[in-house]
């Protein structure tokens, strides 16, 4: 596990910037971060549960967690999720294939990032 050099909440960007060296910087983007939440909501105690509808979530602050995280407030109210040092590094290394995963079980499930598709596959 390593420790990011700078981390900054980039709000018209609506994502946080985490860099580990001068050549290795992460964008990783709120609704990105909001989906893959390591709270108990998310991950529901080792049967997560997919989280849909959150295209539009912004990233609202970015607080330290005593020395070994990070606690992330949602523009949807989600705060409950504690982002370790070694959450965020996988994150990071690992978002090209950790989004498409997620893209791929959002398709099985039928669901939609928009949330407003969501509401509208229920009427008739």
């Amino acid at each position: 596990m390593r420790l990011p050099i700078a981390i900054k909440l980039q709000k018209t960007a609506n994502c946080l910037q985490l860099a580990y060296g001068p050549d290795e910087v992460y964008q990783l983007p709120a609704e990105f971060l909001r989906v893959h939440s390591p709270s108990a909501e998310v991950q529901g105690h080792g049967r997560p549960v997919l989280q849909h509808g959150k295209l539009g979530v912004r990233l609202e602050k970015v607080e330290p967690a005593g020395q070994y995280a990070l606690k992330l407030t949602f523009s949807d109210g989600h705060d409950s999720g504690l982002f370790s040092w070694a959450c965020l590094e996988q994150l990071a290394t690992c978002q090209p294939a950790l989004w498409q995963a997620y893209l791929e079980q959002l398709d099985r499930a039928g669901k939609s990032r928009d949330p407003h598709e969501s509401v509208l596959r229920l009427l008739p």
